[in-house]
């Protein structure tokens, strides 16, 4: 029987402590909170609905649909992926053991470049919503908003900087704010939708379905705009050495997070195709929230909606935030980018040399794009080139679950269903978007999104001597309670040979490899 390695082995052959983030600094359900801010589901809709409407009219609300099902896949590949090794870096720790050290860095790396990328892009509607909710007439002044945004984003820097403690806070306020009020005008529309005449079509089942997403490329062009609908949820992962009992209550929060978002995603979106004319859809693209908060409750609504969309922004920023300095950390704690990544603040115990350099590049990139191109073109690129690297590393997540499992797959129906059929459907789904959509993707989506991910080879290769424990591939192990050959938890050392051993909590697992 091997043993495990702790999720913070040392990098070079034991002679360095590595740096470790704060323990139990978020609540289980604080893990939810994230999770659900990660998606940023009032941001989504405001950003996104037009997008995706005008790629699959009608059949929108079937895209999230036929999206959200391998999503709920992929969400259970990275519960039992956190239950068998708990590392702030999630997929780039798990692909890599369950199946090749360069596979695992690449999906670090297309998480970092997307987080990035989607930082750059977030921050302009931040600044653009509290713009609009002050002085509406300053809607498109360039300068401002760009410097709001931009204040807002040093802002949860800052909060991120400072500890995971104030993050938690910070994000309970927000977003319970924000989901308070979506729940609010989700029950307004409904109710409203049933008893008034609307400008657009009536409610048929069959949105729900294919018959609307027939057509050169819609479907897999409407699946990427879905992904980045549900993407974010995967932060409780990267929270999951910070959360109490990590190795649990982070990959659940990440299920609910995706039942949360889902059924949020559709209502409001249902209630867009129903409520606005198209024409009216396509010229409110930035600003549908607030226009669909108008119709729903008049006079006062879409000027709430407006605050639910400024605080999901500004807490998507914090999330996503917190997603590439964790992941930065952990690749910093493995050599595989400079040391300096993986150190974290003395007293704040966040990854702070990784908080600073993220804040400084996504905040020249925001200041420069914002001045360069319109901004509905700016978001365009910024959703496609996103959902290509999303798709990519999910599949990559998706396929590590089935390969580190694989030897108690047909112990239990729950086991097939949860732990392989799922995820790996889950898998094919996304790397099927993945490739389909390179074809009819605007070439600068294809740049940005492909790209920047072959763009990972150049550390990975710069770095490769450096990372020797990374790259020797230690095998993924199985959690105890799921492996029916683990040991029986009987302890028949004496008191001395217990106190010479590491925690017991890291040692009483069977790497899957062994027999």
């Amino acid at each position: 029987m091997a043993r495990t390695d702790s999720p913070v082995a040392p990098v070079d052959g034991g002679s360095h402590k590595p740096e470790t983030l704060q323990a139990d600094g978020v609540s289980a359900a604080g893990s939810i909170v994230m999770a659900v801010a990660g998606s940023a589901p009032a941001y989504s809709i405001a950003a996104t609905t037009a997008t995706l409407v005008g790629v699959a009219g009608l059949g929108a609300p079937g895209a999230l649909l036929w999206c959200g099902i391998p999503m709920l896949g992929i969400a259970w590949a990275f519960m039992y992926l956190g239950r068998a090794d708990v590392n702030a870096g999630a997929a780039y720790s798990w692909v890599a053991r369950a199946l090749h050290p360069a596979l695992g860095f690449l999906s670090g790396w297309a998480l970092v470049i997307s987080a990035t990328v989607f930082m750059v892009a977030g921050a302009l509607p931040a600044g653009a919503m509290t713009v609009s909710l002050f002085d509406p007439s300053q809607a498109e002044n360039v300068p401002l908003i760009t410097a709001v945004g931009a204040l807002w984003f040093v802002m949860m820097a800052a909060f991120v900087y400072f500890g995971v403690h104030i993050t938690a806070r910070a994000q309970w306020i927000m977003s319970v704010t924000e989901v308070g009020i979506l729940v609010l005008f989700a029950a307004l529309a409904l109710f409203r939708a049933a008893t008034t005449t609307h400008a657009g079509p009536s409610f048929s089942w069959d949105w729900l379905g294919f018959s609307h997403l027939t057509g050169p490329g819609v479907f897999v062009s409407a699946a990427l705009i879905a992904a980045f609908y549900y993407w974010g949820w995967d932060v409780a992962s990267n929270l999951n050495e910070e959360t109490k009992d990590g190795h649990k209550s982070a990959g659940a929060a990440g299920l609910i997070g995706v039942g949360i978002v889902f059924v949020l995603f559709e209502i409001f979106t249902i209630a867009t195709l129903v409520m606005l004319p198209q024409k009216q859809i396509e010229d409110n693209s930035a600003n549908i929230l607030s226009v669909l908060g108008d119709v729903i409750w008049p006079g006062i609504g879409g000027k709430i909606l407006i605050i639910a969309v400024a605080l999901s922004t500004i807490a998507t920023l914090e999330t996503t935030l917190i997603q590439v300095t964790r992941t930065l950390f952990a690749m910093g704690r493995d050599h595989t980018i400079p040391l300096r990544f993986g150190r974290v603040h003395p007293r704040w115990k966040t990854p702070t040399f990784a908080t600073v350099v993220i804040l400084v590049v996504s905040l020249l990139l925001f200041v420069g794009s914002n001045f360069m191109d319109s901004v509905s073109k700016i978001m365009a690129d910024a959703i496609g080139s996103i959902g290509l690297q999303i798709a990519f590393y999910y599949t990559l997540a998706g396929v590590a679950v089935v390969v580190a499992y694989r030897r108690v797959l047909f112990q239990s129906v729950k086991n097939f269903i949860l732990i392989g059929l799922w995820p790996a459907a889950g898998a094919l789904f996304m790397g099927w978007a993945f490739f389909v959509s390179i074809p009819s993707n605007d070439p600068v989506v294809n740049w940005i999104g492909i790209g920047l991910i072959v763009l990972g080879v150049v550390p990975l290769l710069l770095f490769y001597r450096k990372a020797k424990v990374y790259y020797s591939r230690r095998p993924l192990e199985l959690p105890p309670e799921l492996d029916k050959k683990a040991p029986v938890d009987v302890d028949l050392r004496s008191p001395e040979q217990v106190e010479t051993l590491p925690d017991p909590n890291t040692t009483a697992v069977r790497t899957i490899e062994d027999e």
